[in-house]
């Protein structure tokens, strides 16, 4: 197998190293009371939706060592066709969409799902992490971090 290497273009941390240490202590204050196992959901849909190849391999590996199932890491790009999914985990990957893909908005239906199954302090908690795992996206796209980099 013939695989291609994308080139890093710069090691953000180095290069800018007081701005990911804020993006650091963002996704730490993001992650409080959130749940490990829909953490590691929302964070891999996040980055399946951006193309974060380096995201999607460090969430997968870590979603994997918290006992997560390979069936539901397999069928999470294409969760709404799943069964493997609880209704809290699917209102939180609704709105882990609506938000990444905010241009299109978050409509008033995820909202009020999310609504139900998440307590108003755990809302903006998931929210929080959203927004996080976005600007890890968006960041290691824009670099090229590719996997297996530190």
């Amino acid at each position: 197998m013939t695989t291609f290497q994308v080139p890093q273009r710069m090691n953000f941390s180095q290069v800018a190293p007081k701005v990911f240490k804020a993006v650091l202590a963002l996704d730490a204050a993001a992650r409080d009371g959130i749940d490990p196992v829909l953490l590691e959901l929302v964070q891999i849909r996040a980055s399946q939706i951006n193309k974060c190849a380096y995201c999607i391999d460090f969430h997968v590996a870590d979603a994997r060592k918290g006992g997560e199932s390979e069936e539901r890491v397999h069928q999470l790009s294409a969760w709404e066709e799943s069964s493997l999914y609880t209704a809290r985990e699917r209102a939180a990957l609704a709105l882990t969409e609506a938000v990444t893909l905010l241009p299109a908005g978050v409509s008033d239906a995820v909202w009020a799902e999310a609504g139900k199954h998440f307590e108003e302090k755990e809302l903006a908690q998931l929210i929080a992490l959203i927004l996080t795992v976005n600007a890890w996206n968006r960041m290691n796209v824009t670099t090229r971090k590719t996997p297996g980099t530190a």
